[in-house]
């Protein structure tokens, strides 16, 4: 919005120049939805409160739960108005992968919505049914990767595998299924993730910090050029999303730490996972986000991996999945899992931007 209305006003106030800057813009989107968390979150906790939006906690989880039980959840709806907001004032209104991003954004963000209305309402962490979840995803992935399958350049098929400067290979129309089940499994993978007060926000904050990082250098023809990574035109608005949403995380953070006065729900989860493989389908970073997501990978693969074991085997692998509940239950405070958890992500991120210069 500003870039619409105040840009074309340089030639009788200069330092509007500053908002064609897409750093000056980028940064102010994440101040803007940082501030927005830190003035409203505490009147839309007490809001929450006040309509008894309560989480109902897992029966057969850690037995230090159960104390959470009636905490505010939900939360993750200021997360996602805030990110709307900054978008709206610091976005390019005429970017179609800012608003196919954002589109994806808000439509994981309804799936999780009706998922926790439906937990909130029925007093149990139901929801809504695995099929009812799944299909939906199903749904939202199929519309944006047939859109950037037709929609797309030249490179929007090929596979780029971290630690290679060129293709693999060319999946040609495989790259739809595949690009389906990557955007469906990161969205639960992050999901999966949201069990300790702070964990999931403290990961998605890496994990768009890193976004940030390529959106940028991919929309640069001269920094993809120099780094011999696939040059996306228009890819660079996308370091505006990012950085709003990493400013919701950490603004969310405030209040989700432990002892956490909020949970993010599915609305949150759900929403910032899809984003994030979006993201990664625009800018074709299919498989390096498996790295930067590393955190993620590991817990949706502990719960394919107890669910597999005990229907095969009738045993299980780990005390509880997903694994940050196996840690809990091996006598880990919480606040350390949450902690230790962040600086594993830390370091996937890092070596995830390592393969930047080693190809």
């Amino acid at each position: 919005m500003f870039l619409e209305f105040l840009y074309p006003l340089v030639k009788y106030f200069t330092p509007f120049n500053v908002f064609l800057y897409l750093t000056f813009r980028s940064a102010y989107a994440a101040l803007t939805t940082l501030l927005i968390c830190f003035i409203f979150g505490g009147r839309i906790i007490e809001a929450l409160r006040g309509l008894k939006i309560g989480q109902a906690v897992r029966d057969d989880g850690p037995a230090t739960h159960l104390a959470k039980t009636g905490t505010p959840t939900m939360g993750g709806v200021f997360i996602i108005l805030s990110v709307l907001i900054a978008m709206l004032f610091w976005g390019d209104l005429h970017n179609t992968m800012m608003w196919l991003t954002v589109g994806a954004f808000l439509a994981f963000g309804a799936i999780g919505f009706l998922d926790d209305y439906l937990k909130v309402s029925r007093r149990n962490s139901g929801g809504l049914p695995v099929w009812g979840k799944l299909a939906g995803q199903f749904a939202v992935a199929i519309v944006v990767v047939l859109y950037l399958y037709f929609s797309g350049g030249e490179h929007v098929t090929a596979l780029y595998i971290p630690f290679f400067k060129n293709p693999v290979f060319d999946l040609g129309p495989l790259w739809i299924p595949f690009g389906v089940l990557l955007v469906v499994g990161e969205s639960n993978a992050a999901n999966f993730s949201d069990g300790l007060d702070g964990l999931l926000a403290g990961l998605l904050i890496l994990v768009f910090l890193t976004l940030a990082f390529l959106t940028y250098i991919t929309g640069r023809i001269d920094y993809s050029s120099y780094l011999g990574i696939p040059y996306i035109p228009g890819a660079g608005e996308l370091t505006v999303f990012c950085l709003a949403a990493a400013g919701s995380c950490i603004g969310f953070l405030w209040f989700n730490t432990h002892p956490a006065e909020v949970f993010m729900g599915d609305v949150g989860s759900l929403s910032l996972g899809g984003a994030v493989a979006v993201l990664s389908l625009i800018i074709k970073k299919e498989i390096l986000i498996l790295v930067i997501g590393g955190v993620f990978v590991l817990e949706i693969a502990s719960v394919i991996i107890q669910v597999a074991s005990y229907k095969l085997r009738k045993k299980r692998v780990f005390k509880m999945a997903p694994l940050h509940h196996h840690f809990e239950l091996s006598g880990w405070a919480e606040s350390k899992v949450v902690i230790r958890f962040w600086i594993l992500g830390g370091l996937f991120a890092i070596i995830a931007l390592s393969t930047l210069k080693i190809q």
